[in-house]
């Protein structure tokens, strides 16, 4: 499966959910993750999709650091399995807050 067909769903499921999952674009700035998600409740994560053999560049693993070294939720989306899993998570936690 492509990366845009797990992005495009995972885009779907968010929404779906009340949620924001904007592109994220960063002029002078490459390597950031792909999507923001930003959830009901407030829930910020920076999502970094990939397919199941996709691997990070070595920009990606910088920025990666640089937001988790902040505390930031920072997800690496491998594959439909893990975009379902996240979705799942996410779900789980509307349901018992």
């Amino acid at each position: 499966m492509k990366e845009s067909e797990i992005e495009r769903w995972l885009v779907t499921q968010i929404k779906a959910m009340g949620g924001i999952a904007d592109k994220f674009v960063s002029p002078g700035n490459p390597g950031v993750p792909d999507r923001i998600i930003v959830m009901p409740d407030g829930r910020v994560i920076f999502a970094e999709l990939k397919t199941e053999i996709g691997r990070l560049s070595n920009i990606q693993k910088w920025q990666r650091e640089r937001y988790q070294k902040m505390g930031v939720d920072y997800r690496i989306v491998k594959g439909m399995k893990a975009a379902r899993e996240l979705v799942k998570e996410l779900k789980d936690e509307i349901h018992t807050t």
